[in-house]
Parts: structure tokens; sequence; C-alpha cells
């Protein structure tokens, strides 16, 4: 058997701190908990997890200015878990590059489902770089790299992305001049029934679309087929080796 994975638990309340550590631990992970943003973030310098889950009402800061601060490295993933169920701060979670989003109370199987889905998906991605015709894209002027979940420009400019946005960029860049429904690009995880998925699949076609377009808001290279969904219009040349 591999190696446990790490979970760092970012949340202030101890007895649910205890519980989900408890619950977790006993799935397999390896999981370190922590009562405040700043302790997290010391603990992240040190070692980096392959996951964080972060309440929202931290006692030192708020729990979506970590997730600011957390997004950009793509070391790991992020999971917002927290007692605020409206939809409002579901989307500026997901805008802020969360990977996923789970409202108290829950059920302990969901939470594992979750934090495997986000593993899963990381997995999958890197394992795509691997594959000789899959390992980088050039489009435009952007090579995307699944396996470091980055976007350089000619000019070197570079953008990071988390593993849902550089999932959903790899299924468009892998049917160019077609029309993928938010279903398709939601894949697995269109059966969550908690969140609308054709909203999160909006919010992260807008980061996306933030990093790699020109004008965001008149995008060239991931046009909204309204009524059907996405589609990708540029020409991909897929890179493998040193090309």
């Amino acid at each position: 058997m591999g190696a446990r994975k790490l979970l760092y638990l970012i949340e202030d309340d101890a007895d649910i701190r205890n519980l989900v550590r408890t619950v977790l631990e006993g799935y397999g992970y390896e999981v370190q908990a922590f009562g405040s943003g700043r302790d997290a973030r010391a603990a992240i310098r040190r070692q980096a997890p392959e996951l964080c889950l972060v309440d929202l009402g931290l006692p030192d800061m708020d729990g979506l200015t970590l997730v600011r601060e957390l997004w950009g490295d793509v070391r790991f993933g992020v999971i917002i878990l927290t007692g605020r169920g409206g939809v409002s701060d579901r989307v500026l979670g997901l805008e802020l590059g969360a990977d996923d989003y789970i409202v108290k109370p829950f059920e302990p199987r969901e939470l594992v489902a979750r934090i495997n889905s986000v593993i899963r998906r990381r997995e999958q991605l890197a394992g795509a770089a691997m594959a000789a015709d899959t390992q980088r894209a050039r489009f435009g002027e952007w090579v995307f790299d699944p396996g470091n979940l980055t976007l350089v420009a000619d000019d070197g400019h570079q953008e990071s992305l988390t593993a849902a946005e550089a999932g959903l960029l790899l299924a468009l860049l892998k049917s160019p001049k077609r029309v993928l429904s938010r279903e398709q690009l939601q894949g697995a995880d269109c059966e969550r029934d908690d969140f609308p998925y054709d909203r999160s699949i909006d919010v992260r076609v807008s980061r996306i679309r933030k990093k790699i377009e020109r004008d965001a808001k008149s995008p060239r290279l991931i046009k909204t087929v309204y009524g059907a969904g996405y589609l990708f219009t540029a020409e991909v040349l897929w890179l493998s080796g040193e090309a």
C-alpha cells in the first residue's frame, strides 16, 4: 500500500475539527488540523499537502482570503468546508480558485467522495502529461502543460490553473471546434446535487477566459453556444518530448 495522502484541515471549531480528522484518518488519510489561518500558512510553507479543507469562518481571517492566497499554489487542491450555504458564497469560492465547496452539516462519505474526486482529477491530469500525445498543447499564443497546471505565453508570461480549471481546459482542447455541453465538461462530478453544475462550469470558464483571452468580455478562443455549451475555436497542436 502506498503512502497515505496528506490533508490539511483548517477549521476553528475544535469539535468539528476533531470529528472530521477522525473520520478522514479512518479512511486512510494523514490529517494535520489547524484552528487558524496563520498556523495553516506556516505549515504550508514547511510542507505542501495533497489538499486543504478550509473553513470560511476562521478566527484570524476570512476563509475566502486564505483561499485567495492558496489557489495560486498549484501543488495542492482546495475544498471549502463551511456553514455558509448561499449561492453567492459558493460562486465566490469557485471564482477564487477552490476546487469544490461543501456545506455543513454533511455526510462523512460525501466529504470523502469530494476529496477523492479532487485528488483523482489532479492525478488524471498528471497522468495525461505523461502521454506523448497529450503532454503539452499549443493553441494561439499559449502552451498548456496539464502536468504542472500552467499556461505559458509566447512572451514568457505564465498563468497557473487549479486542477478543476485545467481539467476543463483539457477537455476543450481535446475536442476543438466541437460544442461540448456543460454536462460533458462536468464529467463525473455532474452527479453532485448541492450546487448547480452549470454554474460551476460557467465560473471556471470565466476564470480560464481571464487568463487566455485578450478580452475576456469578448472571447475568441472559448465561445459560448447559448443553450448548448461551449466551443473551443482555435487549432490545437499536441507537443511531445522537448518539442
